[in-house]
């Protein structure tokens, strides 16, 4: 079992930390609202630290999860920073959906000091993270990702190094790109079956069993139907996403029509109020509209 140094506990980061434990690992975790971090050590019989470099010392492997390309900095960079405390030959493997731009500059970082960068960010969301059944895509040197996926594993249903650095992050953009597109999709079939006066819980009982069927259709046709929007990734986080998406769009010369509509019907979903609903509020934004 290794030593590891957990930074970051959302709503991802937490119980994901738990699994670690729970898995035989010395896990000692580090969060900004320090705690948070007192009551995960008390749950899980760990421990915590005031500092990621705290956190770090001594940690054969650190993990993060944090928000955005400045949280990641922040917890990596600097004197109180990961990379501070970390030895040569560890590895550092960030589950934060963020630019390959700040993971590529990070990745550089920390080779300067022998450490091993890896960028694994994550689908599946809090239930795939508190059931430990995570999708996993990596991007670092083979020896590295090698290295961390029996770490990994204690929470992923499936881990796959994809390419060179950033190649993680890439990945993470092309899940997020599918999932808007499928989501709008499905609000509209649901708006249109409202409208038509079918009963939607039956369509989908039908529709599902076709071409038509997703996970989203499978998990969150029923809560779309009630009106309930509070099951699941934030409005908020995922246009912080799709604007990575665009970006990296922009970069690559790729043309993402539909991905860039739906990152401004949530722009409209945020001015319902709706930040902190769940993405398949795409549906109370096209009742808003009746």
């Amino acid at each position: 079992m290794a030593k590891i140094a957990f930074l970051g506990l959302g709503v991802m980061g937490y119980p994901m930390a738990g699994h670690l434990k729970s898995a035989g690992h010395e896990v000692c975790v580090y969060n900004r609202t320090t705690a948070k971090a007192e009551t995960w050590a008390q749950a899980h019989e760990g421990s915590f630290a005031a500092t990621p470099r705290a956190a770090a010392e001594g940690a054969e492997f650190v993990l993060s999860c944090v928000g955005n390309d400045d949280d990641l900095r922040a917890v990596c960079l600097g004197p109180d920073g990961a990379f501070a405390g970390m030895a040569k030959g560890s590895v550092f493997v960030d589950h934060t959906t963020v630019s390959a731009k700040v993971t590529r500059e990070l990745y550089a970082e920390a080779g300067k000091s022998g450490i091993s960068f890896v960028d694994a960010p994550i689908s599946g969301g809090q239930a795939g993270a508190e059931n430990g059944v995570l999708s996993v895509m990596c991007g670092g040197d083979v020896e590295a990702f090698e290295q961390a996926e029996p770490v990994i594993q204690a929470y992923a249903r499936i881990c796959r190094r994809i390419g060179d650095s950033g190649a993680g992050q890439m990945t993470k953009m092309c899940n997020q790109i599918a999932i808007a597109g499928l989501v709008q999709g499905l609000s509209e079939a649901l708006h249109f079956a409202e409208k038509a006066g079918l009963d939607g819980r039956s369509v989908v009982e039908v529709i599902s069993q076709g071409a038509a069927g997703s996970w989203q259709m499978a998990n969150r046709y029923e809560t779309m139907l009630d009106d309930q929007f509070e099951h699941g990734f934030a409005v908020d986080w995922m246009r912080k996403d799709l604007g990575i998406c665009l970006d990296a769009a922009n970069e690559t010369g790729a043309s993402l029509p539909v991905t860039a509509l739906v990152d401004q019907f949530y722009k409209e979903v945020q001015k319902l109020g709706g930040g902190r609903w769940d993405t398949s509020s795409l549906l109370k934004r096209l009742r808003a509209l009746d």
